[in-house]
This record gives C-alpha cells, structure tokens and sequence, in this order.
C-alpha cells in the first residue's frame, strides 16, 4: 500500500513539473517560433496565432487561472485585438502581427499588458532604427555603385520604404515580460 501511495505521489510530482514547465515556456516558444517566420518571410501564420490562442485555454483550466484573472486575460485580448485591428486599418501593423498581439494579450491578461505593449514597443523602436540605418547604408552602397546625381539619391531615398518585422519585437518583449507575468509566479 505504501509503495503504491510513493507512486501516485511521484506521478502527481511528475504531472506538476510538467505543467509548470509548459506555463513557463509554451508562450515564449510560440513568439519565437512567430519571430522567426516573421523574421524570414514577413508573414506570421494564422495557425501558428490562433495555436496561441487557443492553447492559452488549456493552459488556464489546467493551472487553475481563477474565474475572475481569467475575465481579465480576454479583456486584454479583447481590447488588444480591437487596437491590433485599428493599427491594421491604419497600415501601422501587418494582419499577423494584430492578431498575434490579440493571442499574446490573453496569456498577459490586463495587469501585464501594459508592460508588454512598453517593451514590445521598445524593441521595436529599436528593430526600426536598426533597420532603418541598415536600409540607409544599403542606398547608400547602391548609390556609390552606381554614381547617381542628386536627383538619383532623391528618388533612392524617397523610395525607401523598409519592413520590420513586428512579430520580432512581439516576442523579445513579451519575453521580457513574460517573467513578471502569472504564469511564472504559478508554482515556487
């Protein structure tokens, strides 16, 4: 009879570190899987978005997310997806990165959002600067390649429009903020 009780407690032991392991990592290995396509085609797929979503579901009946925490993780997906959307309407966000800060608004819930929308934008004001001077220092490569006139760096430059990939900055600041979130406070 004991040895059958060490069993079950070793099991339920083993089921807790499993569960705890998948509240800490299962969120940051989905914005890093949506940063790397991101990164490399500049699509972040419906599948691998609505996988964020969804799995955010499971996770909060299995680690026992309380009914009223679980009120405020839509609410913030809620609200992010309605800004995501405006920002799409706007052309400020591709259709991917909306819909991907909406599913990494539900694993935040509304007493993280703001420190992930902050970092989120830091890493990407960063992205855009890095970017932005790379795509600079290629004209400017093009443009002493090619012995172009002042007219021929006009039109070079006004024909810069470079593209960063959002879904990068998703995930180095939902990372970031991932640490103070009630996932990682779930089991000590």
């Amino acid at each position: 009879m004991t040895q059958w009780k060490e069993s079950l407690m070793a099991l339920a032991f083993r089921n807790l570190s499993m569960l705890q392991t998948l509240s800490h990592s299962l969120l940051p290995v989905l914005l890093i899987a949506a940063a790397a396509s991101d990164a490399l085609s500049f699509r972040i797929p419906n599948w691998l978005t609505a996988l964020t979503a969804i799995l955010f579901f499971p996770m909060a009946w299995a680690t026992g997310l309380p009914l009223h925490d679980f009120g405020t993780h839509l609410l913030a997906g809620g609200l992010l997806f309605i800004v995501g959307f405006a920002f799409f309407q706007l052309n400020l966000f591709g259709g991917g990165d909306a819909k991907l800060m909406a599913a990494a608004g539900l694993w935040f819930g509304t007493s993280q959002i703001l420190p992930f929308l902050f970092l989120t934008a830091v890493a990407g004001g960063v992205l855009g600067v890095v970017i932005g001077a790379w795509s600079m220092m290629s004209i400017s490569w093009e443009i002493h390649a090619e012995n172009l006139d002042v007219a021929g760096l006009g039109k070079r430059l006004r024909s810069m429009k470079p593209n960063v990939p959002y879904g990068l900055a998703f995930a180095i600041g939902g990372i970031i903020a991932f640490k103070d979130s009630w996932w990682m406070n779930l089991v000590a």
